[in-house]
C-alpha cells in the first residue's frame, strides 16, 4: 500500500503543472499612481505618529481629512512648521495646524434621511413573535438611518480637496472608522435593507458601484482615491440579482449589465487570472487577488513600513506590500491564511494562494450575468456566460476540493513565481480549516447537489468551526481578525445559505442553530453595550471581537444586515428565550 501512494504521489507530481498568465514580477505597469493628496496626507500621518505616539492612534485618520484650502497653501504651511528631527512637530502645534487646514475626517459626508425608511415597515419580520427580539429587530431596523450618507457638494466642486470619491447617490457607510461606501460590505447592507423594504435605498448603493466600474473599470475596495489600486471579494451581481428577486426591477437590469461585462474582464485580466493543466490533461483557469500597488497601504501608512521593517532591500519590501494590499482586496485582512509560515505576519504570500471562495464568487457572477442577459433577452451572451460558469464548477472541483476533508481547499503556487511553469500537486492544498472552505456551498452548482451537501455537511460538523456563538473564520488563535476566536456575519451568512438552499432537513436544522447563536450573541452584546459590532466572539457568546491592526468597530453595516436576513428567514417564536 505505501509503494502504491509513493507512486500515486509521483504521478500528481509529474502531471499537475501550473502556468502564471502574468507573472508575479513587481513590474511598474502593475502599480496605480497616487494623487500628489494621497502623498501629502501620508506625510502628514507620519508627522502625527511620531508626534502624538501610537496610543489611540488610528492612521486612516489622516488619509480622510478634507482640506479648507489648496495643496500648495496647505503644503507651504506644513513645510514651516517646526520639526525635530525624528520629524515630530509640538503637539500644540499640529493641533493648531490641523484644525486651521483641514475640515474634521468625514466632513465631506453629511447624514442624508433615506426617503424610504419607515419606523416599521408593513410585513416587516412577520415570523419574529417574541417582543423583546421583535423590539430589539426595530431598533436594529432604524441603524440604516444613522449610517445613510450622501457626499457633499464640496468633494464636486473641489474634488481635489478630498480623498472621497464623488459617488451620485446615497449611501450606507458600515460605521465607525469606516467613513465611505465599502464593496462587499454593501451585499449585506443590501440584504438587510430588502428586509427593511428599503429598495431605493438598496438601488441606489448599487448605482454607486456601477458609477465606480464605469470610471476606473472595476468596483474599488472603497470609495476613497487611496484604494483605486484594489477592489474587493466580486459581489455586486449578487446583489443585483437579490433586489431583482424582490423587485422585478428590469431597467436596473439592463444598466447594470454592461458593468457586470466589465467587472468580469477585469477579474480575468492577467494579474488576477492563473491557467492550470490538470492530471487528465484539461487546462483550468482559475483567479487570484492581486492588487496593483507596492507601497505601504495610505490608510495603515505607518503600520506597513512597520511590518516591513525586518526587510533589507526595496524589492522585498516592495514584494511585501502588493501582499499585504492583496490581502485587502480579499477582504480577509488579516488571516494566517495568506502566511506561507503561520502566524509569521511578515509571510504573507495572497498572490500565491488560489482562493476558494473568489472563485465561488467569481462563478456567481458567472451564473448571475447568464441570468440577467437572458432575462434582457441577449440570449448569445446568457449562452457564453452558462458555458464559462461550467467551466469553472469544473475547475473547482478539479483544483480545489478535497476528497479525504470534503471541503473545498484554497491551493498554494511555489515560491518561485518567476517560473512560468510550476509543479502543483495536492500537497499545495492549505489543509487548515477556514469556514472559506465551506463558501463553494452558496453556489446553486454544488447545494443542488444533495450527495455533495451531504458529505460537506458532515465535514462541517466535525470541522471544529461550529463554537457556542457561530461559526469561526479558522481554527488559529493568530491575534489576527480573521481568524479564531472571531466570527464574521457574511460568513455565517453565506453558510447558513447554502445549507437552507439545499432543500435537505438535515442541511436547514443545523443552518437555524447557527442562525440562532449567531442571532443571541448579536443581541446580548447589544444590549451590554447600546451598539451593533463588526465582529463577534464566537467562542464565548455575548462577546464582541478583537485582534487585528484597529480597535473594534460598531454601527455596523453587515452585522445588521445578516440579524435582519436571519430573524426574516427562521422567525424567534415567542416562547423562545434569547440568552447565552
Amino acid at each position: 500500500m505505501a509503494n502504491n501512494f509513493s507512486y500515486f504521489l509521483l504521478t500528481l507530481l509529474l502531471l499537475f503543472t501550473l502556468t502564471v498568465t502574468g507573472s508575479s514580477s513587481q513590474s511598474m505597469d502593475d502599480v496605480k499612481p497616487s494623487t500628489p493628496l494621497v502623498s501629502f496626507l501620508e506625510i502628514l500621518q507620519h508627522t502625527a505618529f511620531n508626534t502624538f505616539g501610537n496610543s489611540n492612534f488610528d492612521p486612516k485618520t489622516y488619509v480622510d481629512l478634507p482640506l479648507k484650502f489648496p495643496l500648495s497653501v496647505t503644503d507651504h504651511a506644513f513645510h514651516n512648521l517646526s520639526k525635530s528631527s525624528t520629524g515630530s512637530v509640538s503637539v500644540h502645534d499640529l493641533n493648531r495646524f490641523i484644525e486651521t487646514y483641514f475640515h474634521a475626517a468625514g466632513h465631506d459626508l453629511v447624514y442624508s434621511d433615506p426617503e424610504d425608511f419607515v419606523p416599521e415597515p408593513d410585513g416587516f419580520l412577520p415570523k419574529v413573535k417574541n417582543p423583546e427580539v421583535r423590539a430589539w429587530a426595530i431598533k436594529v431596523h432604524s441603524l440604516w438611518k444613522n449610517l445613510s450618507r450622501k457626499v457633499s457638494s464640496e468633494v464636486k466642486t473641489h474634488p481635489n480637496y478630498h480623498t472621497l470619491l464623488p459617488v451620485p447617490g446615497s449611501v450606507v457607510i458600515p460605521g465607525s472608522r469606516f467613513r465611505e461606501v465599502y464593496y462587499w460590505d454593501s451585499y449585506w447592507v443590501i440584504r438587510g435593507l430588502l428586509v427593511s423594504k428599503m429598495y431605493k435605498t438598496a438601488k441606489s448603493i448599487v448605482t454607486n458601484l456601477i458609477s465606480l466600474i464605469e470610471e476606473y473599470g472595476f468596483v474599488l475596495n472603497g470609495a476613497r482615491a487611496y484604494y483605486t489600486n484594489r477592489s474587493q471579494p466580486p459581489l455586486l451581481s449578487a446583489m443585483i440579482y437579490e433586489i431583482y428577486a424582490r423587485t422585478g426591477d428590469i431597467e436596473l437590469v439592463k444598466r447594470s449589465l454592461p458593468a457586470l461585462l466589465k467587472e468580469h474582464e477585469f477579474w480575468n485580466s492577467d494579474i488576477h487570472k492563473v491557467n492550470i493543466s490538470d492530471a487528465q490533461g484539461c487546462t483550468r483557469t482559475l483567479n487570484r487577488y492581486y492588487a496593483r500597488w507596492n507601497k505601504p497601504r495610505p490608510e495603515s501608512s505607518t503600520m506597513d513600513k512597520a511590518s516591513a521593517s525586518k526587510f533589507t532591500t526595496v524589492s522585498e519590501k516592495q514584494h511585501f506590500y502588493r501582499e499585504l494590499a492583496s490581502a485587502a482586496e480579499s477582504g480577509w485582512d488579516f488571516s494566517t491564511r495568506w502566511m506561507r509560515h503561520p502566524p509569521n505576519f511578515t509571510t504573507l504570500s495572497t498572490t500565491s494562494v488560489i482562493p476558494v471562495d473568489l472563485n465561488a464568487f467569481l462563478l456567481g457572477m458567472e451564473l448571475n450575468i447568464a441570468f440577467f442577459a437572458n432575462v434582457t433577452g441577449d440570449n448569445r451572451t446568457a449562452e457564453h456566460f452558462l458555458q464559462i460558469s461550467d467551466v469553472r464548477k469544473e475547475a473547482i472541483n478539479s483544483v480545489f476540493w478535497n476528497a479525504n476533508m470534503k471541503q473545498w481547499l484554497d491551493s498554494w503556487l511555489s515560491n518561485t513565481t518567476h517560473e512560468k511553469v510550476q509543479v502543483w500537486d495536492t500537497l499545495h492544498q492549505n489543509q487548515n480549516v477556514f469556514a472559506s472552505n465551506f463558501v463553494p456551498l452558496w453556489m446553486k452548482p454544488f447545494y443542488s447537489d444533495a450527495l455533495l451537501v451531504s458529505n460537506v455537511l458532515k465535514s462541517l460538523k466535525t470541522s471544529g468551526l461550529l463554537r457556542a456563538a457561530g461559526v469561526a473564520t479558522s481554527l488559529s488563535d493568530s491575534g489576527q481578525q480573521w481568524d479564531f476566536p472571531n466570527g464574521w456575519a457574511p460568513l455565517q451568512h453565506m453558510l447558513v445559505e447554502g445549507l437552507i438552499k439545499s432543500g435537505l432537513e438535515e442541511a436547514r436544522s443545523l443552518a437555524e442553530e447557527i442562525a440562532i447563536r449567531w442571532i443571541t450573541t448579536n443581541y446580548i452584546v447589544y444590549k451590554k453595550t447600546g451598539v451593533m459590532h463588526e465582529k463577534f466572539d464566537v467562542e464565548h457568546c455575548g462577546e464582541f471581537g478583537g485582534g487585528g491592526e484597529y480597535v473594534p468597530q460598531t454601527g455596523f453595516g453587515w452585522s445588521n444586515g445578516v440579524v435582519l436576513a436571519f430573524l426574516e428567514e427562521f422567525g424567534w417564536p415567542e416562547d423562545r428565550k434569547i440568552e447565552c
